[in-house]
């Protein structure tokens, strides 16, 4: 699914309109009726419905659902707020067909405001403004926002909450902007909604179809995209017959000094557990018997040094590498990890202390290797980039640095988001809270050494992989529950995950 600028939105619309053909009127009312079906299916008529509508064809659609509500026996009320005395042309028809229809209580609101008592038995429906808003919402609407927010009723966000852009919200007032319950996004959801600032804004957030031209949507560049399980499945390679180990890729893990064998034992675990072919981990002389005994299935071979990473190996004869989880920042991991990084000629995966170190040595950026995945979480991604003010400002400076290492960048968390060197995003929809638990990221670099040294590219590799991650953790989540679940769990169920993305619908 894609998720389009805001300018191209409205494009949207106008294609839409031209081109099916339908006048700009029926197309509201046909967002009208979809939108009231999916409130009705989360509200009963028991509960009186408010709503606030604006003068552009958000009101529009707001008083097209009030006419809508109460023909479904919904007890209405409609504030309309008019201070420039201009409505526009399909805000201006739906006025009129509510006040034709008689069965809901109206005020226009031109000067003064005189606010409706809201309690929790009403739901409040916010058309006051759309994702085309471009500037911070201000003296009157910004008192209704915030006195709608102190309400108990519930708040149904119509398209976006009123006063958050689409996009963009660095210099937004976020006090001035409608805290909504439950938002309805017309088609396709905002940019703005996968940002973590804003879940308290957005609240939970469906998408409602309301048969915007599909050709448009799939003729239209965007740099956002959110991955669907059709195009994992889509990139899935089926095992032949006549496999062998040798056919799936020899890889190599650099993981886990004294003290942190656990980040090792798990890379190692998902990375079998995701098919790969031979698996060798390099780990300091004091890890070698835990891991040759936790995990008898991979090839220990032991560094110089008791305690850390400090010799790089020969690695001519691997498919891919991933290097960090756990390894420390000791200088001479560091000066070994530059070495080793010099010696590749392999996929590479960086992850944990591989990035720290990078980020505490930043004139050694220019060296890593074009391709590389790396794999940060938004602390040591800021270590990277520096601290942003919002998560806009993380993307643009991540597709900078992208761009600059002509490296494959996975902003680990909800929403896990993979950047291209050329400046793609895909967001992936799978995952859960009970995944942000100790060594869920190194689960995620055992997985994509595994697809690395399976011969899949880096960019099939991180979609698939951030995919099948998330998918094994919402297993996982369903039967543990999200507070008691580890890391581990993800591991044991990863071949569930991978049983079902196998699946080919007939």
């Amino acid at each position: 699914m894609k998720v389009l600028p805001n300018v191209n939105l409205k494009e949207l619309d106008k294609y839409t309109i031209a081109n099916e053909p339908i006048s700009s009127i029926d197309l509201m009312e046909r967002a009208a009726v979809a939108l009231t079906e999916a409130i009705a299916k989360r509200y009963d008529n028991s509960f009186t419905a408010v709503v606030f509508a604006g003068p552009g064809n958000n009101g529009g659609d707001g008083l097209a659902i009030a006419r809508l509500l109460s023909q479904k026996k919904y007890k209405v009320e409609v504030y309309l707020f008019n201070t420039q005395n201009k409505l526009s042309e399909e805000c201006s028809i739906n006025l009129s067909r509510l006040k034709e229809c008689g069965l809901v209580y109206f005020t226009e609101v031109t000067t003064e405001f005189n606010p409706p008592a809201l309690t929790e038995k009403h739901i409040v429906i916010d058309a006051m403004f759309g994702s085309g808003l471009n500037k911070p919402l201000n003296g009157g609407f910004a008192a209704v926002v915030k006195y709608i927010n102190s309400s108990r009723s519930n708040v149904i966000a119509i398209d976006t909450p009123s006063g958050l852009m689409g996009e963009d919200n660095t210099y937004n007032i976020r006090q001035n902007i409608i805290r909504a319950n439950l938002t309805l996004s017309v088609q396709l959801p905002k940019l703005s909604f996968f940002f973590p600032e804003n879940e308290d804004i957005v609240g939970e957030w469906e998408t409602v179809d309301i048969n915007l031209s599909e050709e448009y949507i799939a003729n239209c560049d965007t740099p956002y995209t959110i991955i669907e399980e059709e195009d994992i499945k889509s990139i899935l390679k089926q095992r032949k017959a006549f496999s062998h180990k040798g056919t799936f890729g020899h890889g190599l893990l650099i993981a886990g000094s004294y003290g942190m064998a656990g980040a090792s034992i798990m890379a190692s675990k998902s990375s079998l557990r995701s098919g790969i072919g031979l698996l060798t981990v390099h780990v300091p002389i004091h890890n070698h018997d835990i891991l040759q005994m936790t995990v008898p299935e991979v090839i220990v071979h032991t560094d110089i040094h008791e305690r850390y990473f400090a010799d790089p190996i020969d690695s001519d004869r691997y498919q891919a590498i991933a290097i960090g989880p756990g390894i420390g920042q000791e200088e001479d991991t560091a000066l070994a990890l530059m070495d080793q990084l010099k010696e590749c000629h392999c996929p590479i995966v960086l992850d944990a202390d591989a990035l720290n170190i990078l980020a505490s040595h930043r004139n050694w950026l220019s060296r890593i290797p074009k391709r590389c995945i790396l794999t940060p979480h938004i602390k040591e991604l800021e270590r990277l980039i520096g601290k942003s003010l919002d998560t806009y400002e993380v993307f643009r400076k991540t597709k900078e640095l992208a761009a600059y290492l002509q490296a494959y960048i996975i902003i680990k968390g909800k929403w896990s988001t993979v950047v291209t060197p050329k400046g793609e995003f895909f967001i992936n929809p799978t995952g859960n809270p009970g995944m942000a638990t100790a060594g869920s990221g190194d689960v995620l670099t055992g997985i994509l050494l595994s697809l690395l040294a399976q011969g899949y590219t880096q960019e099939e590799a991180a979609k698939l992989g951030v995919y099948a991650h998330g998918l094994a953790g919402d297993i996982a989540a369903e039967e543990k529950g999200e507070i008691g679940m580890t890391a581990t769990d993800i591991i044991d169920k990863l071949p569930d995950a991978w049983k079902h993305l196998q699946k080919r619908d007939r």
